[in-house]
């Protein structure tokens, strides 16, 4: 295992954290888990106060643990009430069983409320510095699902140390904001890349033979830890067998490996010709709220590499998930053309949108956890 600097914190955190989100099967399996990840030399333990048991299995798994042997995160969703958040800290800190939490993020911080939240003198942040000028906290971050320019503007507001954050080869949408996050000596810790970069556990033979001798898997975990910007990899284990193949490189990438990146980003091009959106954006916003972009890359993806089940595990989340997940579904479009003559590739959006929905359309399915 190797370890970096997690920014301005200067902890020096392993290239992998465990989430724990997955392994609520029961406290045996939490602890097992915790186990596991100790003995790979994670040294860094990732939850949340709405991850159901989780705070109260990592606890228990604690129990066993020296407390110096361990970085702790928690987070716990941005509000206007400090008093709230200053009571549910308290809560996570006796959920856990321990003084303190080495990161605090506030989680999901994702709209232009939020943000403004974290503006106001009497909002969430006067809890935080509260409880870092007590020692209960001792670094503050933010995890976030929002728009890249939500994300830019909290990380410009220099009041956190940290970011969660989604980042892969698959969806490099938030790389202005990995860019801005380093600049600022803040730690960049990258949100679950084995699921929601792609479900790369369960990979589609047309993907796994694209990225040949390397798994899909593999190859995501060498493009990101061979930027040495990002700190931490989240890797959600649902049980100890999850943990295993994480002895990866975190040097340069070898010359197989960006030909194997070639080859995707070829195949891309190839598959999808004339009707490949490039993510510019520039079609935003929708009048009917469609998050166009976040459609057509899911499409790029099943196109290109035959990842329909992971778009439609996304696609799904559509009208389904608030602000995690913001955005309406392709059928939601009326023709209005309000999009096209801004689209620099002369995409026919409407078209695209309904064909994405005819591929990826299913029945809806909740989140794991709670808003």
């Amino acid at each position: 295992m190797q370890y970096r600097r997690f920014g301005k914190t200067d902890l020096r955190l392993s290239t992998f954290s465990l989430g724990t989100m997955r392994y609520l099967a029961s406290e045996e399996n939490a602890i097992a888990t915790v186990e596991r990840a100790i003995a790979l030399g994670i040294n860094h333990l990732e939850t949340a106060q709405g991850y159901g048991s989780s705070e109260k299995f990592l606890g228990a798994a604690l129990r066993a643990v020296p407390r110096q042997q361990v970085y702790i995160t928690s987070k716990i969703p941005p509000t206007p009430d400090a008093d709230a958040l200053e009571r549910q800290i308290d809560q996570s800190l006796q959920r856990l069983g321990v003084d303190y939490l080495d990161c605090f993020a506030l989680h999901g911080l994702n709209t232009t409320e939020h943000l403004a939240w974290i503006e106001s003198s009497q909002g969430c942040m006067s809890a935080l510095r509260r409880a870092v000028a007590d020692g209960r906290i001792r670094h503050v971050g933010f995890s976030t699902h929002a728009p890249l320019e939500v994300i830019l503007r909290a990380i410009a507001t220099d009041q956190f140390e940290f970011v969660n954050l989604h980042y892969y080869w698959f969806n490099q949408r938030n790389a202005p904001a990995i860019a801005l996050a380093s600049a600022k000596d803040m730690g960049v810790f990258i949100i679950s890349p084995a699921d929601k970069g792609g479900m790369l556990h369960t990979p589609p033979p047309t993907l796994n033979d694209l990225c040949q001798p390397f798994s899909p898997l593999e190859l995501t975990y060498r493009f990101l830890l061979s930027d040495r910007r990002i700190a931490t990899l989240s890797v959600g284990a649902a049980h100890p067998g999850e943990l295993e193949g994480l002895m990866v490189s975190d040097q340069p990438l070898t010359p197989e490996e960006s030909a194997a990146l070639q080859r995707l980003q070829h195949q891309q091009t190839a598959a999808l010709g004339t009707d490949q959106c490039s993510q510019c954006q520039q079609c935003l916003p929708c009048p009917e709220a469609i998050n166009i972009p976040e459609v057509l890359r899911l499409r790029n993806l099943a196109i290109a590499y035959d990842m329909t089940t992971y778009g439609q595990y996304r696609y799904r989340m559509f009208e389904n998930a608030g602000h995690w997940f913001p955005g309406r579904k392709g059928d939601r479009c009326t023709d209005c053309g309000d999009c096209l003559p801004r689209c620099p590739e002369n995409l026919d959006i409407p078209r695209l949108l309904r064909d994405t929905h005819d591929r990826l359309k299913g029945e809806t399915r909740r989140r794991l956890w709670g808003e």
